[in-house]
């Protein structure tokens, strides 16, 4: 049977020390008093939120269908050849079946 009443949770075992200046920690206090969380709580969820989002940007971006179409052609331009290129492409792949 399944105890649906006790969630499990990671312990929280980091310690993070923020020093904030009066306007910053009362703001901080009003924002998780309004959102019914503890303080930790609160600024916890919104730096793992901000992070994820910087995180994501790294990830993904946007661009104008102009921009892509640059993108795309440039993509597409064939290198320029070097002697290095030329040896590399000449080998036989290890990836090519054997016969």
């Amino acid at each position: 049977m399944i105890d649906i009443g006790t969630a499990t949770h990671p312990a929280k075992n980091q310690r993070f020390n923020l020093r904030a200046t009066d306007r910053q920690e009362a703001v901080l206090r009003r924002a998780a008093e309004a959102t019914d969380r503890t303080l930790t709580d609160f600024v916890l969820n919104s730096a793992v939120e901000q992070a994820h989002r910087v995180l994501a940007d790294r990830r993904w971006f946007s661009a104008t269908d102009e921009q892509f179409a640059e993108f795309v052609r440039l993509l597409d331009e064939p290198l320029p050849s070097t002697t290095k290129f030329d040896r590399l492409f000449s080998r036989r792949s290890r990836f090519s079946e054997s016969e």
